[in-house]
């Protein structure tokens, strides 16, 4: 395990640095924000990092990489990312979510399934368990049970966001845009 971590975090400082060559050579400004550091010019120093930091990196990286429509290397990260959240030790729900999304956008519903029953086990009404496990429903092909879990999502949604937990407020993009989309049905 810790030797696929090393070669995963390996291989993410190396992307930085040909996404930054790659950048100078007439990427797209869209293609230099992806790949470069948040620090101008300087790379992450990923020895530095804790576990949940580097998982959080790598998941911030596929989803941003999934928005663009760059499907080839949301498959490439994927694995790391995926990797890097199965070294966390026992997960909440915050982390299943994120490591089910990562599945989800590279088209691994059995891993997104098993996360969302995993949160949906403990917390029935939780709003992200709800929505990966209508996105497992909808990657297998299963229209009706996505519509049934998005319309528990949208039942929940008043009780849950009362809640306030700090999951919901860190994907408050995702639960508004989902219930945007419900509700426009």
């Amino acid at each position: 395990m810790a030797a696929i971590a090393l070669v995963a975090l390996i291989a993410l400082v190396a992307g930085q640095r040909f996404g930054r060559s790659s950048a100078s050579a007439g990427a797209t400004p869209d293609d230099a924000a992806v790949t470069a550091a948040p620090t101008a010019g300087t790379p992450p120093d990923i020895s530095q990092m804790t576990p949940q930091e580097r998982a959080e990196r790598l998941y911030d990286r596929v989803m941003a990489l999934n928005e663009r429509g760059r499907a080839d290397s949301v498959r490439f990260f994927a694995p790391m990312a995926m990797q890097a959240y199965s070294m966390l030790g026992p997960l909440n729900a915050d982390q299943r979510y994120d490591l089910g999304r990562i599945a989800a956008v590279a088209g691994e519903e059995p891993i997104a399934r098993v996360q969302s029953d995993s949160i949906l086990a403990t917390q029935p009404q939780h709003l992200l368990g709800l929505l990966l496990a209508a996105d497992a429903a909808r990657l297998r092909g299963d229209r009706a049970g996505e519509d049934r879990f998005i319309r528990r999502f949208v039942a929940a949604a008043p009780a849950e966001r009362a809640k306030q937990l700090p999951e919901y407020q860190q994907h408050v993009g995702e639960i508004e845009a989902r219930l945007g989309r419900a509700s426009a049905r």
